[in-house]
């Protein structure tokens, strides 16, 4: 929708609102950056701000809003006289039998002479890596009123630092022989963390290993027939105790897979996408940005060729002043043509370019945006699943203390004189003793 026009439904002042647009009713206003948010970025008489979308109505682009010829209110144009509607929402005045060109609506009183366009056209300035561009040329005699000097890109999110704000001009090295794009130091960023999402599934993997070999040496040691001899109630504690070894091996072996399943797993399956994810944004966005200079460069060659056709042209003006013959008219003309024609390629030009360049803005935008969400989405990640090991790690020590309690309890049962008792009542041979005997 960048680049395309709106019609305000309703009046709207900017001086309540931090770099915001101030419109009336019924006012063209040129789209620059339609964000999601129902702010949109504007541009109205040269100048740019802010306003709510639910206040205009976007209008289909016509040809009407281009190059044909747009109702002008008040009097009756005069005789050959059209007026049309500038990019910028401007009304001009085209007399299409002299191709005169003039802001000022003209006068009907023929000695009355028209302000003619002297001034050349001021195209936005526009950013290409890290250095700007700025287009200035008269195109056949009509220039667009756009403005004189260019405002500062304003931020997209003015109260936060965002990626899509500060990442859109190339970083030199110290020794200044080479550059990075911004995006590639965001991108190398992502890839940092991307780095450490596997180092962190390495540490549980080691972990893992950790409590699985732990898990299977107190299983064995629960097994060794130490002391299996002993009777009562010490040896009612000493067979809960073996128990309580195979019990805690069983929780550090389900400790272990609950850290593969729910860790580690989900650690690296995020990564793998992660990966995935940051390829295809890097070669989105080099290929948007090789295009963005293939299509300067274009504006540039075409830019000249105008210049050229356009000196050839003031060369045959002035043979036409010196001496006057058929031959310089028919030379004056075919001049003409050809820089009517080098104007149209260079506007065809500086289209494709912009179209690019808001191609590549958008893009940006919405990448950098991605990138600062799933760098959002990573942190959380990791922070969850720590939290779910600590969590896990609290389990498996109120596990093992359940374990234990059985244990404890029993130690303090433990009673030699019960135990005493118990052996002789089931060992006893006989209570009568044997007495003196008389004689």
């Amino acid at each position: 929708m960048s680049g395309s026009y709106c019609k305000s439904l309703y009046s709207f002042s900017g001086d309540q609102h931090q770099q915001g647009l101030t419109f009336e009713v019924g006012e063209i206003i040129r789209i620059v950056h339609p964000l999601l948010g129902g702010w949109w970025e504007g541009e109205l008489d040269g100048v740019r701000g802010w306003f709510p979308s639910s206040y205009v109505q976007v209008l289909e682009k016509t040809a009407s809003m281009t190059s044909l010829p747009v109702e002008d209110v008040g009097e009756p144009l005069p005789q050959h006289w059209k007026c049309y509607m500038s990019p910028e929402g401007r009304r001009y005045y085209v007399n299409t039998s002299s191709n005169e060109t003039t802001w000022e609506r003209p006068c009907r009183v023929p000695e009355t002479p028209n302000t003619p366009l002297k001034h050349k056209n001021s195209l936005p300035t526009v950013l290409l890596g890290y250095f700007y561009v700025q287009l200035v040329f008269p195109i056949n005699c009509v220039t667009f009123p756009l403005p004189m000097s260019t405002p500062e890109q304003q931020l997209l999110k003015p109260d936060e630092w965002s990626y899509c704000d500060y990442f859109w001009m190339d970083k030199k090295d110290p020794q200044g022989t080479s550059c990075i794009s911004g995006f590639e130091v965001l991108l190398q960023k992502q890839l940092k963390g991307k780095q450490m999402q596997k180092e962190m599934a390495e540490f549980i993997g080691e972990r893992i290993k950790i409590e699985e070999e732990y898990a299977k040496n107190l299983a064995k040691l629960s097994q060794i027939p130490l002391a299996g001899q002993e009777e009562g109630t010490l040896g009612e504690a000493w067979a809960q105790l073996k128990k309580s070894l195979s019990d805690e091996a069983e929780v550090h072996l389900k400790f272990s897979s609950k850290l593969q399943s729910e860790v580690e797993k989900p650690l690296l399956t995020f990564r793998d996408n992660f990966k995935k994810d940051m390829k295809r944004f890097n070669h989105h966005i080099s290929e948007l940005r090789k295009q963005l200079v293939g299509r300067h460069s274009a504006v540039e060659k075409a830019r000249k060729a105008l210049a050229d056709r356009q000196k050839d042209l003031e060369v045959k003006t002035q043979q036409l002043e010196i001496k006057l013959s058929n031959k310089i008219e028919e030379d004056i003309k075919k001049a003409q043509r050809k820089s009517t024609q080098a104007g149209d390629d260079l506007m065809r030009c500086v289209d494709l370019y912009n179209q690019s360049q808001s191609k590549w803005f958008e893009e940006m935008v919405t990448t950098s945006l991605e990138l600062e969400r799933l760098e959002v989405e990573r942190v959380e990640m990791i922070r969850q699943h720590l939290c779910q090991y600590t969590t896990l790690r609290h389990e498996t020590d109120m596990f093992n203390q359940s374990t234990m309690e059985p244990v404890d309890q029993l130690l303090q049962s433990v009673d030699p004189a019960r135990d005493r008792e118990l052996w002789v009542q089931e060992q006893k041979t006989g209570d009568i003793r044997p007495v003196d005997i008389e004689i």
